[in-house]
């Protein structure tokens, strides 16, 4: 294709921002949540007088609800033996697993686990595991074979590969690994080596939409950090084709980034008409959101 030729061969050059370089994959970044688990605002409706005959159904409906709210967090998989675990991770087989190594005791895994369960319930796609080190024996040793120091401890697994893992992490970050790694059906497009690039291209040459491609690694903080909005932003914006690749998924994907210049990451590559039109390198959620608006032809000011 002479128009991803060109592309390739003419990277244009922009400021770089704070970012992750390649060779780093990891990150201290950890904003606070504010929104995602609002409380149930408090009911001052006045008592209510209630037969007898009433009271066992509402014991009933109590019963039921519990059972319900069970049912719901039956989602994350409580896993009691190595066996167990085998067998789930086995299961799964492309799925995303999510695995928290905790312990009965520790106030920062019973902290965490509401969220994780929160997430199990609109994730779908993704599988989630909880293993209590301090439940028998078998599972402390297992926590000394996997080397878990410090609990809450998240391990991401797909086909039975460990593929990311974090210690000591807040409900922000979990939540934001969670969509990173298991974001398989967004309307983010997924590309796995050069062809997929140059496949995406050729699809938007006679629509003219503008492309923005997301470019990171597997284990960057950064990355992971600015996804969320990348994902929001895919559900938003229908005139603009958002897709993402991670450098280091294979060979393939490496060379690309070393054919576009990438240094740093996330990079994000703004294509139109099979040209490279600009480029924008950081996390910035608000610096993404006004240079997207910008190639998109909105006047925007800082």
């Amino acid at each position: 294709m002479a128009a991803f030729t060109n592309l390739i061969l003419n990277p244009p050059t922009t400021t770089i921002h704070s970012t992750t370089k390649l060779h780093i994959y990891s990150s201290h970044y950890n904003p606070k949540l504010h929104s995602l688990f609002p409380a149930k605002p408090k009911s001052h409706a006045p008592p209510l007088f209630i037969t007898k005959a009433a009271s066992g159904a509402a014991t009933d409906a109590a019963k039921k609800t519990e059972k319900d709210k069970k049912k719901e967090e039956d989602k994350v998989q409580h896993i009691h033996t190595v066996a167990e675990f085998d067998a789930a991770l086995r299961d799964a087989k492309q799925k995303l697993v999510v695995v928290e190594f905790a312990a009965r005791n520790s106030k920062q895994s019973s902290e965490i686990y509401p969220f994780m369960v929160n997430l199990s319930r609109t994730c779908n796609d993704v599988m989630f595991l909880l293993v209590l080190g301090d439940e028998s024996d078998e599972m402390t040793e297992f926590f000394k074979r996997e080397k878990i120091e410090k609990v809450p401890h998240f391990n991401f697994y797909k086909g039975m590969e460990k593929i990311h893992e974090e210690e000591g992490i807040g409900p922000d970050r979990l939540m934001g690994d969670v969509l990173y790694y298991g974001d398989s059906h967004s309307g983010v497009v997924q590309l796995h080596n050069r062809e997929d690039v140059e496949k995406l291209i050729a699809d938007h040459k006679e629509d003219h939409k503008l492309i923005v491609l997301d470019v990171g690694l597997k284990h960057c903080g950064p990355c992971v950090k600015v996804y969320p909005t990348v994902l929001k932003l895919s559900k938003q914006m229908d005139t603009v084709v958002f897709a993402r690749m991670n450098g280091d998924e294979n060979a393939s994907c490496m060379q690309f980034l070393k054919d576009m210049d990438v240094v740093e990451v996330p990079t994000f590559l703004f294509i139109r008409d099979g040209e490279i039109c600009g480029r924008y390198v950081g996390s910035g959620k608000g610096e993404l959101i006004g240079e997207i608006l910008r190639y998109q032809g909105v006047r925007v000011t800082y």
